[in-house]
């Protein structure tokens, strides 16, 4: 820790919040350090009195003095360890949820670019690992210093040449930590890297378990976990080798000093230099060094993985998400529904070619819109680039009016509706997800919301009906249930502008022109991406979109009647209908 000061200071910026709780911790521990150095004095006094004028009213004093004084010791280091470790415990508290709202602030493509896996691990074993680097090291510190600190004057002034004797082997100790300190970090660290892989090849396939089973992989996921898996054997083993050496010399040169200062110590006092209470006061305070010596080990250990992992955690919480409120955001005032895109242009990074590029039109409040094109043309972008979850310039999309780079996110997001291709529902009640983006909204309200989606009757038949368990991702509904449940907590919102991104592809024709034709009949502007032509044909307005370019527009009638994409495209679509 000491070669990173930019860690030290990380470390303190954590533990700032609770100054209090650290201090009383630590005075507390001063204070039972102090009543370790008083005892051995005590006992000391008693011995040399009762070797010279044996007595039982003595030996009873100092019997219940030693007692009490230990009684006191023990109670005090009890108070230490509360609020150290507590201290522990509330910036773990803090790192999650600092974390978790981290992740709420986080662009939508960064979790795109990040394995979930490796997310979890570091907002759990890593928290873990400076929780124990807060509470354990700093108390293990603490105490070794106060220990060494107030044990060794005593000790010189008993008898200098027995200290030092008795101290002699501590050297090779520090030697030992600063030898094998790095390779204990770059073991810990290679560690937390295959338990994250391991974590994300886990996430992963418990999600994908269908497909797995679909393509008879499990022989292949079989090997690929337990390669990961003997690598983090490996890798375990290697540090547990370490660490097995280290722990037991630690302990065997603490033990070999106290040997020594015994050996010594029978010397001078065969000699007269030194009292039998002298001596056993010094064995007791060798004694007690063993301990936080012994521990270094261990420290030390913490101390690294709490390096590697305080380096992980702040690593994540450095990263900034690229859409944000602009530093004066404008309020948004409610929303009619006009929507006005000037020349979007808009390229995914690390890709050559743009997404979409001058895409140029405008809807009226009101007006239905449907989006077509063939795929990879750019509509879900489309969709994103007008709820803002993609980081466009400035100057290039409008709501009412104002550019929507320049309102205030939440504004933003309340105007909106968005409906994305990939229904995704929480592992919770099909009323909860239907209310979810208004969970104040009672049952009339979330039925109302049901039959607008055309899936209130299918609801219905379920045992539980509404309270409905749908499983995670709801994988106990089918793919147009789940994407009508979807769109039904989209529709309960209210936005004055609805997007849907091809939310009826699992519907059959006729429901998907029936659901939209009685979306129409609401009071908001609806732009639509769909592949069900059939569709287009009751929208206000079509858009066609071809490699990222805006290539026609009109009604269904008027792109119909003229040669070009939509006229090929509606042709295909009738002849696949056709053979079905």
């Amino acid at each position: 820790m000491a070669r990173s000061p930019a860690v030290l200071r990380t470390l303190f910026r954590y533990i700032r919040p609770y100054w209090r709780q650290e201090v009383i911790g630590i005075t507390a521990l001063v204070l039972v350090n102090v009543l370790g150095v008083v005892i051995p004095l005590v006992l000391r006094r008693a011995i040399n009195q009762l070797e010279t004028q044996p007595a039982w009213s003595t030996l009873a004093f100092h019997a219940f003095a030693i007692a009490g004084l230990a009684s006191l010791m023990w109670a005090i280091r009890m108070v230490s360890r509360l609020y150290l470790f507590g201290v522990g415990r509330q910036v773990e508290f803090d790192l999650k949820q600092k974390l978790f709202e981290h992740f709420l602030r986080l662009d939508p493509q960064y979790f795109q670019d990040n394995p979930p896996g490796e997310l979890i691990s570091r907002a759990t074993s890593d928290v873990d690992n400076i929780r124990r680097l807060v509470g354990f090291s700093v108390l293990s510190l603490v105490n070794t210093v106060l220990a060494y600190g107030l044990t060794l004057p005593v000790m010189l002034s008993i008898s200098v040449p027995l200290t030092l004797a008795a101290l002699a082997a501590y050297p090779l100790l520090l030697l030992i930590v600063s030898l094998f300190g790095e390779t204990l970090r770059q073991q810990q660290a290679q560690v937390q890297e295959r338990l994250a892989e391991l974590s994300e090849l886990i996430q992963e396939d418990l999600s994908g378990m269908a497909l797995i089973k679909t393509y008879a992989q499990e022989d292949a996921e079989r090997q690929g976990f337990a390669q990961l898996n003997q690598g983090l054997l490996r890798d375990n083993l290697a540090l547990a080798r370490t660490r097995s050496f280290l722990f037991p010399l630690f302990g065997g040169i603490a033990s070999v000093s106290l040997l020594l200062l015994l050996w010594l110590g029978s010397q001078a006092l065969e000699s007269g230099q030194l009292r039998l209470g002298g001596l056993m006061a010094l064995l007791v305070y060798g004694e007690r060094l063993i301990f936080p010596t012994a521990l270094l080990g261990f420290t030390m250990t913490a101390l690294q993985r709490g390096q590697v992992s305080i380096a992980r955690v702040e690593s994540l919480l450095q990263e900034e998400p690229q859409i944000q409120d602009p530093p004066d955001p404008l309020p948004l005032p409610p929303v009619r529904g006009n929507i006005r895109v000037h020349h979007l242009t808009y390229t995914y990074p690390g890709q050559g070619e743009p997404a979409l590029q001058d895409v140029s039109f405008s809807v009226q409040p009101g007006e239905t819109v449907v989006i077509v094109g063939p795929v990879g043309a750019g509509k879900s972008t489309l969709l994103q680039a007008l709820c803002r979850l993609l980081p466009i310039a400035p100057g290039q999309i409008f709501i009412d009016g104002y550019d929507i780079t320049q309102v205030r996110l939440a504004d933003l997001r309340r105007a909106i509706a968005y409906v994305p291709q990939e229904s995704f529902l929480f592992s919770a009640t099909i009323a909860d997800n239907i209310r979810y983006g208004q969970p104040d909204a009672d049952m009339g309200q979330v039925e109302g919301a049901a039959v607008q989606a055309h899936i209130h009757q299918e609801i219905l038949s379920f045992p539980q009906q509404y309270e409905t368990l749908v499983g995670e991702r709801g994988i106990t509904l089918s793919g147009g249930q789940r994407q009508r449940t979807a769109l039904a907590r989209g529709l309960l919102v209210r936005a004055s502008i609805l997007l849907l991104d091809d939310v009826l592809a699992s519907v059959d024709a006729q429901t998907a022109r029936l659901i939209l034709q009685e979306l129409r009949t609401l009071p908001q502007t609806i732009l639509c991406v769909t592949h069900q032509l059939n569709v287009a044909t009751i929208a206000d307005r079509v858009l066609v979109l071809h490699q990222g370019r805006l290539v026609q527009q009109g009604t269904h009638a008027e792109l119909v009647a003229q040669p070009g994409l939509y006229r090929q495209l509606w042709e295909t679509y009738q002849l696949e209908q056709q053979f079905r």
